[in-house]
């Protein structure tokens, strides 16, 4: 069985922190945009790739803040993703996108206070986005949820 490994962005824009949601078409669950890495690309690039691709943003990646990983117990699948601080270079917030992959169909820009009431992974998003700059957080294995 292969890990897949991912790079997801936490985006702060107006203290408000951007999600999209984990299934096509599916709002019943958010995470922070992002994808798997490709061979021979690095966790960077990947980002600004994925989060491009997802949300129509350019990012520049900053420091590593979360580390989660996931699997689904029954199955083979099994992911660690690598969560950058990002900053918002270009492109339009609230603006019009289409995911070429049409994975993602939706974003929203969440507070703290939102957060907490919205179905997402890894629970450890909020402290992620808005704990302290310095050390990583690690969020240990779980079940994927389907």
């Amino acid at each position: 069985m292969a890990i897949r490994i991912a790079a997801r962005a936490i985006l702060l824009h107006h203290d408000r922190l951007l999600l999209v949601n984990a299934w096509p078409g599916r709002t019943d669950l958010w995470c922070a945009p992002g994808g798997g890495v490709h061979t021979h690309d690095g966790l960077a690039q990947t980002l600004v790739r994925e989060v491009h691709e997802e949300t129509g943003l350019t990012v520049r990646p900053g420091a590593p803040c979360l580390v989660n990983e996931f699997h689904d117990p029954h199955g083979t699948f099994h992911q660690v993703e690598v969560f950058f601080r990002c900053t918002l270079l270009s492109g339009d917030p609230d603006g019009d996108w289409t995911d070429p992959e049409r994975v993602v169909t939706h974003r929203r820009w969440l507070s703290r206070e939102a957060l907490a009431d919205v179905p997402h992974r890894p629970r450890s998003l909020g402290p992620a986005a808005w704990g302290a700059p310095g050390g990583a957080i690690h969020d240990p294995l779980e079940a994927i949820l389907r």
